[in-house]
């Protein structure tokens, strides 16, 4: 690693080489690969250990460079705002993410379900293609594939999704209270409700854990079961994965708020995981509403 000087307020930082790009694609290969394997029931859920494993290497590899940089203030305010930048955008590609999931639900729910059902031009749709297909949400049509004897059940929205729902609202809440706390330099308060955050968090992944083990034994729900299984999983699936590396973002900063990282105006490594976190909470206001309520 390079020893670079510390850049004064007219001095740009650019950062050395460095491998951990490269080995973080192949850890993201390593992970599609195992996944394909996976669907396609070549072999069991192990097949994406090795590259869970690589990814791991990678984020403790990787953050722990840039924590170093950090920690001997090679970033001036300029380095700062582009961070900044880079987090929005990179929120903004996340939006764009699930926007994309939510609309393949709107599309099959409002658009490709009715027409299969006989609505619209008919001769093209529920006449050619399933005569006998009766429009209806949820549904594991139109050829009832999956499921146990293709019927299944879905999970109500009284139950875990809402008290889930309480959960990441209130890790909001708290981890809103921890950034005060930080600006006013109440060190013991920010340590407290930074914790209480990914505790929230790794709360809530564990009972969406449950729940998925819950529509698999008794609901006949599965990610096979129809265009609602899959949409229900890959939009749920995604997000419990996001909280997960919220969460374990959350424990980092909370670490490093013990060491004594971060002062009242320069905390930017909080705040992106903040930005994150209440991300994570909106998006999981809409599935709340649109996969689970209505």
């Amino acid at each position: 690693m390079a020893n670079p000087q510390v850049p004064d307020g007219n001095q740009y930082y650019i950062p050395h080489d460095s491998p951990w790009p490269i080995r973080g694609s192949v850890a993201l290969f390593a992970i599609m690969l195992g996944a394909i394997a996976y669907l396609n029931d070549w072999v069991g859920g192990w097949s994406f250990i090795p590259g869970a494993v690589l990814l791991a290497f990678m984020f403790f590899g990787w953050f722990g460079v840039v924590i170093g940089e950090s920690r001997h203030n090679t970033y001036n305010m300029q380095v700062d705002r582009s961070f900044r930048m880079g987090m929005m955008w990179f929120i903004f590609s996340e939006v764009m993410f699930f926007a994309a999931f939510f609309g393949a639900l709107f599309y099959a729910r409002v658009l490709s379900v009715p027409w299969l059902g006989g609505e619209g031009v008919k001769v093209f749709t529920n006449f050619v293609l399933w005569p006998h297909f009766e429009t209806s949400w949820p549904t594991n049509g139109p050829a009832h594939v999956g499921g146990i004897d293709g019927v299944f059940r879905t999970i109500p929205a009284i139950g875990i999704p809402m008290l889930n729902t309480a959960i990441l609202l209130t890790s909001g809440l708290t981890i809103t209270i921890a950034h005060h706390a930080l600006r006013a330099g109440n060190r013991g308060k920010l340590a407290l409700f930074l914790a209480l955050t990914f505790l929230l968090g790794f709360t809530f992944v564990g009972f969406q854990a449950h729940e998925y083990g819950e529509a698999y034994r008794e609901l006949g729900l599965r990610l096979s079961t129809g265009i609602y299984g899959s949409t229900f999983f890959m939009l749920t699936g995604f997000h419990g994965l996001h909280v997960t590396i919220g969460a374990i973002m959350l424990t980092v900063i909370w670490l490093r708020v013990l060491r004594g990282d971060f002062t009242p105006k320069r905390h930017f490594a909080f705040e992106a995981v903040a930005w994150y976190w209440h991300f994570v909470d909106v998006v999981w206001l809409g599935l709340f509403i649109f996969v689970y309520w209505l």
